[in-house]
């Protein structure tokens, strides 16, 4: 009988770093109390010192009782002040006793300007941790992931410096530039069709066709394909629905297309793009058939799943993947922000309304602040530092959760957050061992999001406002309004619904472009970077309904059980017979006529005449 080929070194080093990985799960989960115990008290005695901490009192204690007794409970706006000293320059330890590498730029924004969160060096190295997980776990789930490739559409955004000289950039950009990713060690699990030249060019355009060409040169090898969002996923299947031809083009003649001008992208493009008209007459046949439904799996047939975020607001994209895809699972493989990296799913192969996150408890320290929803409705804790001495006491660690909760995230990092409220809405779903697993609810507060957008209604409705005052010169006025997202078009908008009095005098179509346009300028600046430079997010639309349609929309909502004395109109609305009942209303529409204004970096930045890069 012949002998059974011997596994390889190589596989055997693979099959033992998947069991360290497990190993560690498994370990970390099991001691969860006393990991959280131990890494509260390395954060406090590391920063024991700065001014943050002497200033609450704190006196150098690191255990977890004099912390949760005198340190408070805050938000952005509460660490500002600091956080300003140091974008100024003040490098005395304010926050964090290690020097701040740089700033963080978190999707959710402050007046109207993206929050920074301050990073150390070795943050990096957690993050880089955490990524090593993702690949031992889905193993367990899809063996073989290691014998072919990812498929994955991943960009830089842009990033500016702050007065002090500190760069300021994305969470997923500072990664992407830094060695942990560009001069990554060889693994089977982190080979992708897409170079590192064209994940790092600056141009957005310039990188999806590059990256995209050289997803289609290698489509046999592909075993996995994602992004980071549903939405940024979806934008790369409809760039190919657009430039498919001049793809096959560059892959029949071995050419790349002109407009692809940075020369490091083209050399690391022209390693892997030989001649192959077989290649680009079997893509030609498949993108030109009338229905691109299941588009993914025809042009990469290996494909095992697609990796992207689905949870949260990006849920409304699951009907348009599962098109794409055929069906293939939809999976969601950690969770992370600006503030901290979070935790993993160790069931990935797992519904996208099941998905739960086990939490990692090396990864910072963990506190919940309970949160009761009713009817739908989040009712939250207050904004300020000032929760009640109740409130105060109700806040829950990381063990000690109870099943079916929901809790607002708090977390202490080694980065200077101490009692920081993240924002999100979890609920607990389970547990892994002694540590439990969330599913995510939401980001308290968010009525509108298309991709790494956030806008809420406060903000909303102040846009809305300075947007009505083009009416009034002709004796109009704005009576009622609504808005939700338009994900049908590529890329996504924002749809207001006005309905406006007026005299007998016409309102010429341009006043409502230029309310489009203030409606943009008067949004958040991650917005108009989605607008301006991302090009993820479509011009604004308002739609004109017929007078007496918010009246229908009350009547719709009593029928259906509302209370006639306490509705008010939604500001956003997502319930499909409510936007049918809308749009059946509608009698003219207009778009934003142009991009908002936006740079990079914060407004006060460039008045005070600082570089930007």
């Amino acid at each position: 009988m012949p002998e059974a080929p011997k596994e390889s070194h190589a596989n055997c080093l693979v099959d033992e770093k998947n069991e360290q990985a497990l190993q560690f799960i498994d370990d970390v989960t099991n001691k969860a109390e006393e990991v959280q115990k131990r890494i509260l008290k390395e954060i406090l005695a590391r920063n024991a010192n700065v001014e943050y901490l002497q200033k609450h009192g704190l006196n150098g204690h690191t255990d977890r009782e004099t912390f949760k007794m005198v340190m408070p409970v805050v938000t952005y706006e509460d660490l500002r002040g600091d956080i300003d000293r140091i974008a100024n320059g003040d490098t005395s330890p304010l926050l964090c006793s290690q020097p701040i590498s740089e700033f963080l730029t978190s999707s959710g924004t402050s007046g109207g300007e993206r929050k920074l969160m301050p990073t150390i060096e070795e943050e990096l190295g957690r993050r880089s941790q955490l990524y090593s997980l993702l690949m031992p776990v889905m193993n367990q789930f899809v063996p073989g992931l290691d014998k072919g490739k990812g498929m994955y559409f991943l960009f830089i955004k842009s990033e500016a410096k702050t007065p002090g000289g500190l760069v300021a950039r994305p969470v997923l950009t500072s990664y992407y530039k830094s060695s942990y990713f560009k001069n990554r060690p060889h693994d089977p699990y982190t080979i992708y069709t897409s170079p590192n030249e064209t994940i790092l060019c600056p141009d957005s355009y310039q990188s999806m066709y590059s990256q995209m060409l050289c997803g289609l040169l290698q489509n046999n090898e592909v075993l996995r394909v994602g992004a980071v969002f549903a939405s940024g996923f979806i934008r790369a299947i409809r760039f190919l629905e657009e430039n498919w031809k001049l793809l096959c083009n560059d892959i029949r003649n071995g050419t790349i297309c002109p407009e692809v001008t940075d020369q490091t992208v083209r050399d690391a493009v022209m390693k892997i793009l030989k001649p192959n008209s077989k290649l680009a007459t079997f893509i030609e046949i498949e993108c030109g058939k009338q229905s691109w439904k299941g588009i993914i799996t025809r042009l990469w047939p290996n494909t095992k799943y697609v990796d992207v975020i689905v949870t949260g607001t990006m849920s409304q994209y699951i009907q348009t993947l599962d098109y794409y895809s055929n069906g293939l699972p939809l999976v969601c493989t950690m969770y992370a922000s600006s503030e901290c990296y979070f935790g993993v799913n160790l069931n990935p192969l797992s519904k996208p309304s099941e998905v739960c996150y086990t939490l990692i408890p090396t990864m910072a320290y963990f506190e919940f602040l309970p949160v009761n929803r009713e009817n739908g409705v989040t009712t939250l804790h207050s904004e300020s530092t000032n929760l009640s001495a109740k409130e105060h006491h109700e806040l829950v660690d990381l063990v000690d959760v109870e099943l079916g909760r929901e809790y607002e995230l708090v977390v202490t990092t080694y980065a200077g957050l101490y009692r920081y409220r993240v924002g999100d809405i979890l609920r607990v779903a389970g547990f892994k061992n002694k540590a439990p697993q969330f599913n995510f609810i939401c980001r308290k507060n968010v009525a509108l999001s298309i991709d790494s957008d956030k806008t809420d209604e406060v903000e909303l409705h102040s846009a809305v406002k300075n947007a009505a005052n083009h009416l009034s010169p002709f004796d109009a006025c704005l009576i009622e309004y609504t808005s939700c997202v338009d994900t049908s078009t590529t890329p996504g908008h924002y749809v207001l619904y006005w309905e406006v009095a007026h005299s007998n005098t016409s309102i010429p179509p341009p006043i409502y472009e230029d309310c489009c346009l203030t409606l943009e300028e008067s949004l958040n600046s991650v917005y108009r970077q989605g607008r301006v430079s991302d090009k993820s997010i479509g011009p604004l639309e308002i739609k004109l309904v017929e007078n007496g349609t918010f009246d229908k929309l009350m009547d719709y909502a009593v029928t259906n059980g509302a209370s006639i004395n306490q509705y008010k109109a939604p500001r956003c609305v997502k319930f499909a017979p409510i936007i049918e009942l809308l749009n059946s209303r509608v009698v003219s529409s207009y778009f934003s006529p142009k991009c908002p204004k936006w740079i990079p970096g914060h407004k006060q930045w460039c008045t005070n005449d600082f570089n930007q890069k």
